[in-house]
């Protein structure tokens, strides 16, 4: 076996937690506290991905990032971005993949915090940029910690659409859920095995340390 996939996973995993941490942030909190009558259209797009099956997402991404089309074919000329079976491909198609494990835990955090909070802040002259970074965000800390662990969490899982979107080119778009797939497919369990309980091994642990920390469990450790 090769440890090319394992590290190329946490790579991917890595970027594309930060990006969608930048980009769940404004727009969870635009969520939590906006009316607009446009609102629950944004929420079902956000969440179409908790639902549709990975191969459905993978093909439109396929199509929309494609040479041949309109958006593919404008990130090629203009800017010289292949998006498909490229590693950049798989950031931005592992980023809307992932992007309801990152909004859906901020968005009820914030949305669980007393309106008096904004309103005190306010008050005070805090701006709303402000206010989010100094009172809200130290507020929803768990909420930050569940939704950049369950992002990362699932980027490191991803089969359907990074199959579809990176294909399978070892150095580049050659995951660790790819290799295994690779490895069972030609009947060598032994690799397949390595991979397996190294990614189980390791979302268990990540997984277990945000239910002790946002369980207080540590904190009681160490009194």
């Amino acid at each position: 076996m090769s440890w090319e996939p394992l590290l190329l996973t946490l790579k991917l995993a890595l970027v594309t937690t930060v990006i969608l941490l930048v980009l769940a942030i404004p727009l969870s909190y635009w969520l939590a506290y906006s009316r607009a009558r446009f609102k629950p259209v944004v929420e079902t797009l956000v969440s179409m991905p908790l639902v549709l099956p990975p191969t459905v997402l993978g093909f439109y991404f396929l199509i929309a990032f494609s040479p041949r089309n309109a958006f593919g074919g404008f990130l090629e000329s203009q800017f010289g971005l292949q998006l498909i079976f490229s590693f950049p491909g798989l950031v931005l198609a592992s980023v809307l993949y992932s992007l309801p494990f990152m909004v859906h835990p901020i968005q009820a955090g914030l949305s669980s915090l007393s309106p008096s909070l904004r309103e005190a802040s306010y008050l005070m002259g805090n701006s709303r940029f402000r206010t989010l970074r100094r009172i809200l965000l130290p507020n929803i800390r768990p909420a930050l910690l569940t939704g950049i662990v369950l992002s990362f969490a699932h980027t490191v899982g991803e089969f359907g659409v990074v199959l579809m979107i990176g294909g399978n080119i070892p150095g580049q778009t050659r995951v660790a859920s790819i290799a295994i797939y690779d490895e069972v497919e030609a009947l060598n369990y032994g690799a397949a095995n390595v991979y397996s309980a190294i990614l189980f091994t390791a979302t268990f642990m990540i997984l277990l340390l945000v239910y002790l920390v946002n369980g207080g469990y540590l904190k009681r450790f160490w009194r």
